[in-house]
């Protein structure tokens, strides 16, 4: 699997319809899409699964935030949800050869917490079958959003996610380790603890660390020590801390501060500056309203990818769906 700032063929997203995913402010959200699609669309292909009844008003969305519609393509492939990130193909490429191909794990909405999720495990057959691509299958779960590689064999991901009962309680953490390093090609799992706070998929990395290069983190903190993130940040970087590179050096880290908490309707929202997305050029950062924090962290994040131009992205609507732009997309390798 590469790396995310390995150059790109596309984006894929799943277009949002789920009412449920968003309660009470679902209005918002095609927009918001819409607005992404657009950004994505000046630096490359953007695919899009969406079901044929869905795509008249979609088009009309993207067309009227400005997208290149030259670079957009909508597939009739109806989802359940807009995840993308989850139940889309998590793409490898042969090293060799250049071969692009699809691995197709079981989704399964998080340990089961929100069904039903059938449609959602049709996508990556359906696009690998839309792309003449193989596919690689697995029955292990696994969610795109619980991964993060740095395209030259190790892979991190969380305690908390891949060793829950309600994922995997067949297998090991030996076993899971055997699934990963068999099919996406890593030669060894990083372990970090416990994931943020509000955060329903139990602990996904792409909200508290990711590689910004291959031998380099760039790991969300929480200064307040009242906040309960604080000791499981502490904790994380702490491991972070210990873990060393193949050639045995300490990794170069960067620290990420966290959006002030806020809530919708009484329920704390796993809101990160960690849930970014690389693409062809730039980084799209999500921003909440928070006009210093969301500086503060475009600039570090500015600082980890010199020559990518930095695009903040208001997900203050988006992050309701308890998930930005990382979670809603997957990169398709060129």
């Amino acid at each position: 699997m590469p790396a995310e700032w390995a150059p790109q063929t596309a984006i894929w997203l799943s277009w949002p319809h789920k009412r449920a995913s968003w309660p009470g402010q679902f209005r918002a959200i095609p927009y918001v899409f819409a607005k992404i699609v657009a950004q994505i669309s000046r630096f490359q292909e953007v695919r899009i699964n969406i079901g044929a009844p869905l795509q008249k008003r979609a088009w009309s969305l993207i067309t009227k935030a400005g997208a290149d519609l030259t670079k957009v393509t909508l597939y009739d492939h109806p989802t359940n949800d807009a995840w993308c990130r989850d139940h889309g193909p998590i793409f490898v490429k042969n090293q060799k050869s250049g071969e692009i191909a699809v691995t197709d794990w079981v989704h399964t909405a998080w340990g089961g917490k929100y069904p039903p999720y059938d449609l959602d495990n049709t996508i990556p057959p359906l696009v690998a079958k839309k792309l003449k691509l193989r596919r690689f299958e697995n029955d292990m779960v696994l969610e795109g959003g619980s991964i993060e590689v740095n395209g030259e064999g190790l892979l991190l991901t969380s305690e908390q996610c891949l060793l829950n009962k309600n994922r995997n309680p067949h297998l090991t953490r030996e076993q899971i380790e055997q699934n990963l390093k068999d099919y996406l090609g890593v030669t060894q799992v990083l372990w970090v603890g416990d994931g943020i706070i509000g955060d329903d998929t139990d602990g996904h990395i792409d909200d508290i660390t990711r590689f910004y290069k291959a031998d380099g983190f760039i790991t969300v903190v929480e200064s307040n020590k009242r906040d309960p993130n604080h000791k499981i940040l502490a904790e994380n970087l702490e491991r972070l801390k210990a873990f060393r590179t193949p050639k045995g050096k300490k990794f170069d880290i960067v620290e990420l501060p966290m959006p002030k908490p806020f809530a919708f309707q009484g329920q704390p929202v796993p809101a990160s500056y960690a849930n970014f997305l690389i693409i062809n050029g730039a980084v799209l950062v999500p921003n909440f309203r928070q006009k210093k924090r969301d500086a503060e962290a475009n600039a570090i994040i500015a600082s980890c990818f010199p020559g990518r131009e930095v695009i903040p992205i208001d997900c203050y609507e988006l992050i309701w769906g308890l998930g930005t732009l990382h979670c809603i997309s997957q990169q398709q390798p060129a």
